[in-house]
């Protein structure tokens, strides 16, 4: 019983870093890259669950080389993509990466890529806090 106060005090020091994560998933998925290519693009549908506002400040994964943020954007009318360096999203607004918006630029394979498996991403925020998520791996769509 002696040591219940160090442990209540240890407890309050420590929960910060045990918090919920801030982003529920909802679907996701990352695109086996087009034959020849070696890169690819990444999906997802989240929402921020966290009761502040999260800034999303880069991405990984254990499978690519490099994982970047980006944006397809409108500029002298013609469609560009462009690396972002930070995302903000309030308590409990929702993020959707897209095709021709938001989304993952994923380089380089590091490791054999096959329909039906799942690879991690790590998305990193500006609190230094990060969360995983597990993305299946889905064909291309035909155009």
């Amino acid at each position: 019983m002696r040591f219940l106060p160090a442990l209540i005090l240890l407890l309050g020091f420590t929960s910060p870093l045990v918090a919920a994560a801030p982003l529920v998933l909802k679907q996701g998925e990352v695109r086996l890259p087009m034959p020849g290519r070696t890169l690819t693009a990444g999906y997802f549908t989240a929402e921020n669950s966290a009761s502040h506002e999260v800034e999303l400040v880069k991405a990984s994964s254990p499978a690519f080389a490099r994982v970047e943020l980006h944006q397809h954007i409108r500029q002298d009318d013609v469609m560009r993509m462009v690396e972002v360096e930070s995302i903000s999203l309030e308590p409990g607004a929702t993020l959707v990466f897209q095709p021709g918006g938001l989304h993952l630029m994923l380089f380089e394979p590091q490791v054999e890529l096959r329909l039906g498996d799942s690879v991690r991403v790590s998305l990193y925020f500006a609190d230094g806090s990060s969360q995983d998520f597990e993305l299946p791996l889905a064909e291309m769509p035909r155009r």
